[in-house]
């Protein structure tokens, strides 16, 4: 969608007080449609924002995408709406592949940018991002965590940082999911090129990355992959051992060959459980306190009063993000904190592929992971011959 990326200068940071801020969205599907559309729409009904405009190669889709939305702008050139529009934000909901180059090229018109996960397949591309962000004040690039946003997280969160339950010293992870041979029918997926990685990337990556918003930072893993059913490039299931810096430990499963679907994390502290179970999204009903046997009744009460329920969403990620635009500060899931999800999975695929265990900070210029998932791993990179069907054209055609 875009043709260059390399050519449109910074422009000051736009000032938002007094005034909506005015949204693009880029690529109009599922997700777009589902989870971007309507979280813009709620905060347009409360006078935070507008969507001006939506960016899809196929006219036609991003036609009726906009009429049904009532969105004013139709395009399907992403350089043209960032000139003639000059959104202030951009949701980008396209496939993984496009990530890089249309994130660099919103920050470089000036807008703050809210993209899908992953947000682009490597950390060499990540750190190509975070480069083209404004110094001070934005714009800033965020990853769509939603999981990270809601009561129930931020009340565990606080709770785990206050050390009310004790230190935590053991976690498990699980993202068991069930994909069959029709969902890899789609020619991007299951690819690295196009989609980056497996389940650990495209799945998983949720709930890895709340365990670390409620654990901290990590510092060694250990990890196995497997492809054992399905027909692609990447692994089709994950399991790991992680080590935080705080010493805790925690299991980590990423599967989607698991036809009883969960995603869980528990949690377990000196004096309770922490427990959340749960799909593809939580409320304060999907978390359970257990407290260890001489806790006291008033501790455990404060522990379960999660207070008014709000549910994990893109709506209440989007509200913290345009609240950071507002205060020209940096948002959650962006920078550091949002590459670290991505760092983990990055040595998760390289101590799987190279049996070894691999440390925080490890993986940086020079590693073959670094620019590759696969790390150019046997059995595991993809043939170096071309199949004649650029990546780039698969995912476009994909996306509309």
């Amino acid at each position: 969608m875009s043709k260059s990326t390399e050519s449109a200068p910074n422009r000051p940071a736009t000032p938002f007080e007094g005034r909506r801020i005015r949204a693009a969205v880029i690529g109009t599907g599922a997700i777009a449609r589902g989870s971007h559309v309507p979280a813009l729409a709620r905060l347009a009904e409360e006078g935070e924002t507008e969507i001006v405009a939506a960016v899809d190669i196929a006219e036609d889709a991003v036609r009726k995408f906009c009429a049904e939305a009532g969105i004013p702008h139709a395009y399907t050139d992403l350089d043209r709406m960032l000139e003639e529009q000059r959104p202030d934000l951009v949701a980008i909901c396209t496939p993984p592949t496009l990530h890089r180059d249309q994130t660099v090229a919103a920050l470089r018109a000036g807008a703050w940018v809210w993209c899908e996960k992953p947000p682009v397949l490597t950390l060499a591309d990540f750190d190509a991002v975070e480069a083209q962000e404004g110094k001070d004040g934005g714009p800033y690039a965020a990853i769509v965590f939603q999981h990270r946003f809601g009561s129930g997280s931020r009340h565990v969160r606080r709770l785990i940082a206050e050390r009310t339950m004790g230190r935590p010293l053991v976690a498990h992870c699980q993202t068991t999911w069930y994909r069959n041979a029709a969902y890899y029918a789609v020619p991007w997926r299951g690819r690295w090129e196009t989609e980056g990685g497996g389940p650990a990337m495209g799945h998983g990556i949720h709930q890895m990355d709340l365990l670390l918003d409620l654990m901290g930072p990590w510092s060694e893993v250990r990890a196995m992959a497997g492809r054992l059913v399905h027909d692609v490039e990447t692994e089709d299931v994950s399991t790991a051992l992680v080590r935080f810096e705080s010493g805790a430990l925690a299991t980590i499963v990423n599967s989607v060959l698991s036809p009883d679907e969960v995603s869980r994390i528990r949690i377990d502290c000196e004096r309770a459980t922490v427990e959340l179970t749960h799909l593809y999204g939580h409320s304060n009903d999907n978390w359970r306190i257990t407290p260890a046997p001489d806790v006291s009744d008033g501790d455990v009460a404060v522990w379960r009063d999660f207070g008014t329920d709000v549910p994990s969403s893109h709506l209440e990620q989007l509200r913290e993000l345009v609240a950071s635009m507002r205060a020209g500060e940096r948002p959650r899931s962006s920078g550091a904190d949002g590459r670290t999800s991505l760092e983990l999975i990055t040595a998760l695929y390289k101590s799987a592929f190279t049996d070894t265990t691999v440390r925080a900070g490890e993986v940086g210029p020079g590693d073959p992971f670094y620019t590759a998932l696969h790390g150019g791993a046997p059995g595991w990179a993809p043939p170096a011959a071309s199949t004649g069907e650029s990546a780039t054209t698969v995912s476009q055609e994909a996306s509309a």
